[in-house]
């Protein structure tokens, strides 16, 4: 124990405080390796946690409504996808106005839902290994989308690296005209980068909803997608530092939380706002250095493509 604060617990709320960021972040990642930039993460969140939120109260399975929370951000993404990539509209402008439009629509459809205690989801029986001194608490006692959330991110990241499908998601967003070259259909391709991304946002606004605070209200999500478009950068669009860009993030909220019960002497309004300039500060750092971060963007990054040109 430290003070008040027992760490086995501390690392235990960490590792659930980074599921829905993770989540979000790793399907960013998937769209922008792609070359499209979805700046709506935080509208198809919100959707996910509404959508999801709906579904598990109504059928009363968790697992559906993580499904359903999926399908919600998913159907979303897909707006996004044919403004974007069919009608050729700007990549950022449609972005946001998704996340407006997420946010006012969710908003609507939980009219109903607040209130509401949604069916719990159970913890993932581990056996012995959960009875391990400390390490039982910290890493063996959590439901399953936590380590759901992990084996995606390790999916992805042998896709991206070890896959045909992903050397040709790279390639277009390299350079979409030489993959159209190759005879790859780079609108298609983006499409379904897109969509993987909707799905993984909502995905993580159901784990909000469902799990993390199980209750619906409005702004439930608290900026979490626009800290999952931050923590792709911090990662410079690496898998494997999204899972530790979503854990410092994660550390540094439930640490401010733990510090605020213990009775720190820090003004709350300060500790509650660190978790947002610590990710500023570490964004600040990979930027410099002669733009480390920025020369491993994908070249086409944000850049409509039509094959008549």
């Amino acid at each position: 124990m430290f003070g008040s604060i027992d760490p086995a617990l501390l690392l235990a709320a960490l590792m659930v405080n980074s599921v829905p960021i993770m989540l979000a972040a790793t399907g960013e990642l998937v769209t922008e390796k792609a070359g499209v930039l979805n700046l709506g993460v935080e509208g198809m969140m919100i959707m996910g946690a509404i959508c999801g939120f709906a579904t598990a109260v109504v059928t009363g399975s968790p697992l559906l409504g993580f499904l359903g929370g999926a399908l919600g951000a998913l159907a979303l993404s897909l707006v996004f996808g044919v403004l974007t990539q069919l009608l050729l509209t700007n990549q950022v402008a449609t972005g946001l106005a998704l996340t407006l439009f997420g946010l006012g629509l969710s908003s609507l459809i939980g009219q109903g839902y607040v209130g509401i205690k949604p069916p719990a989801t159970g913890k993932l029986d581990l056996g012995p290994l959960a009875e391990i001194p400390f390490l039982g608490r910290a890493l063996f006692a959590h439901d399953w989308m936590v380590y759901v959330s992990i084996l995606l991110v390790a999916g992805v990241w042998w896709m991206l690296t070890h896959s045909r499908a992903g050397l040709i998601l790279r390639a277009v967003g390299e350079s979409h005209e030489a993959a159209h070259a190759l005879g790859y259909k780079v609108t298609r391709i983006r499409f379904l980068a897109i969509l993987f991304g909707g799905a993984m946002a909502g995905l993580g606004g159901a784990y909000i909803s469902l799990v993390r605070v199980p209750q619906w209200t409005d702004g439930i999500t608290a900026g979490a997608g626009w800290i999952a478009l931050a923590i792709v950068v911090f990662a410079s669009w690496r898998p494997w530092r999204v899972l530790a860009g979503a854990y410092l993030f994660g550390g540094v909220t439930v640490l401010q939380l733990n510090l605020q019960a213990a009775g720190s002497a820090i003004p709350v309004q300060y500790l509650s706002m660190a978790p947002y300039l610590i990710t500023i500060l570490v964004l600040v750092i990979m930027s410099s250095g002669r733009g480390k971060a920025a020369l491993n963007a994908p070249a086409c990054l944000g850049q409509n493509f039509h094959a008549s040109r």
